[in-house]
């Protein structure tokens, strides 16, 4: 099993580790429902290095992000992100990433560069399906294993990283990022960006800088009552949001059409992995949908349990489940057939002998 940087620090900390993508993770310290009070409320700072990422550098980066890749990767700036998906040759997803265009610095003449960042449990898979496609003026190289992530998420984020750098964080907007000092590190990629729907900013840093980074955030953050938080409540906040989760919302058997991800699926850019499937799945529809739903009930919907109409006729399969924690109510992801999709209407979860009164609903569950 693999280690981050900062599994040490999690430990002292008392946290409850357990395997999660080959890693050993925190997943919470105090208990879920605190942690995500705490992010939901104020500010947390997640432990995120297991995540893969990929430098890809060359004059013809951008042919190569563009034909695996399903969003438009050539309307990225300079310091700006996006969110896209990697299809696969079937209509499938082999993952879902962010694209970060980086500065050309390092770059030789009519160069660019880029980051790709990547699910911690496709790190091989992901790097092994890109350079298979490779055949450009291009060169890929695997930073994972040199690479500590820090996510600060919480309304009270800037307010705690500003102590700690000369970079106008309140001018940063939403996806894009700036390379500056934080905490007396250098060249620590800022990214305005996070998985929690709460707000907040990513920081990528050589893994001989995670410790240093960690110790000065948690003192920065006292006066506002930070908490370390573990990767249980980063699940239920992601799932308040609708966030999709690989492996299950999301995997080589869905579309990115019938998962509700069509607006990073840019069938007009030109040529790419899977194209002409999604142009169709535009044109004819598609047999099943991706629907958030809020369960009358108190039993928690897992992934796997199916989901009937009202007449008890198997409509699809739950694939992501939880307590709400803002809420208090059971809430979850899962496939159903298209005409069973839109807000409103009546389903039910079938747990066991038990069937589950839920009422489909658009996502986020959590309004800001």
């Amino acid at each position: 099993m693999k280690h981050t940087p900062l599994t040490d620090k999690h430990q002292q900390l008392g946290a409850r580790m357990a395997e999660f993508a080959g890693y050993n993770m925190p997943i919470s310290y105090q208990g879920i429902r605190e942690e995500h009070y705490c992010v939901r409320n104020g500010v947390g700072i997640f432990d995120v290095s297991h995540m893969g990422e990929f430098i890809v550098r060359g004059k013809e980066a951008l042919d190569l992000i563009q034909l695996v890749t399903s969003n438009d990767a050539s309307k990225l700036e300079i310091g700006q992100a996006q969110y896209s998906c990697l299809p696969n040759l079937d209509g499938g997803i082999v993952d879902d990433l962010l694209v970060y265009r980086l500065p050309e610095d390092n770059c030789s003449e009519g160069e660019r560069a880029y980051m790709l960042v990547v699910n911690a449990s496709n790190i091989e898979k992901d790097w092994n399906w890109i350079n298979q496609f490779n055949t450009f003026d291009t060169r890929l190289i695997n930073i994972s294993d040199q690479s500590a992530l820090l996510a600060i998420q919480g309304p009270k984020a800037a307010e705690v990283l500003q102590q700690l750098t000369d970079v106008a964080l309140a001018d940063l907007a939403y996806y894009t990022f700036t390379k500056g000092q934080m905490a007396g590190v250098d060249n620590v990629l800022i990214s305005a960006t996070g998985y929690t729907g709460a707000g907040g900013f990513e920081l990528y840093v050589s893994n001989l800088d995670a410790e240093k980074l960690w110790d000065a955030i948690m003192e920065a953050g006292k006066a506002v009552a930070i908490q370390p938080i573990g990767l249980g409540a980063r699940d239920t906040l992601r799932l308040e949001m609708g966030y999709c989760l690989y492996g299950n919302d999301i995997t080589d058997e869905t579309s990115p059409i019938e998962a509700g991800l069509s607006w990073i699926t840019k069938t007009n850019k030109g040529d790419f992995n899977s194209r002409d499937t999604f142009v169709r799945q535009r044109t004819e529809g598609v047999s099943r949908k991706l629907v958030g739903f809020r369960v009358e009930d108190r039993r928690v919907p897992r992934h796997g349990y199916l989901i009937e109409d009202t007449e008890e006729n198997v409509i699809g399969e739950v694939t992501s489940g939880t307590q709400s924690p803002t809420l208090d109510v059971p809430i979850g992801l899962g496939y159903v057939s298209t005409e069973f999709a839109k807000p409103g209407t009546e389903i039910a979860i079938v747990a066991g002998k038990k069937r589950l009164k839920a009422v489909v609903e658009r996502p986020p569950f959590v309004k800001e």
